[in-house]
Parts: C-alpha cells; structure tokens; sequence
C-alpha cells in the first residue's frame, strides 16, 4: 500500500505538527516519522479512508484517522511507544 500523499496528509495537518514538535521523532520525509533511527509512524489512504501505521515492537498497529477522536488516541499511543 502506498503512502498518503501530501492532499490526503492535509486532513491531518494539525496531527502532523504535533508530531512534529516531538523531539524524540523525525520526519525523514512528509507524513513518515522515525525514533532512533527506526520507521515509527507513517500514513496511508486506501478507499476507506485516511490511516496511520505505529510500530509496537516489531508489529505495526493501523489506526484510521478520520476524527479528532481517533488523531487523539493516535496521538496518546504514540507517546507511549517511543
């Protein structure tokens, strides 16, 4: 599955600076964050919708974000991993 581009990404841009103002976290490229030196978090869009990807261990865990509800509990988890 192909990451989300940079107009599926606009839905989530307050997400995105969030994760941005992290310090553990690094953007290598638009939407893909990565924590010492490893592929964290990243988006997808498929037909369904707008989707994170968060790594826990060695296994990603799919969130969808289409509701400021789900972007917080995204948000809340991805403290908790890094």
């Amino acid at each position: 599955m192909k990451h989300a581009d940079v107009r599926a990404l606009e839905a989530v841009s307050d997400l995105i600076e969030n994760l941005r103002r992290r310090s553990d976290l690094v953007e290598k490229r638009l939407g893909i964050f990565y924590t010492k030196g490893r592929a964290f978090l990243h988006f997808h869009k498929d037909p369904t919708g707008l989707f994170a990807d968060l790594r826990e261990g060695g296994e990603w865990q799919r969130f969808p974000v289409n509701d400021p509800d789900v972007d917080r509990t995204l948000a809340e988890a991805s403290r908790r991993r890094t």
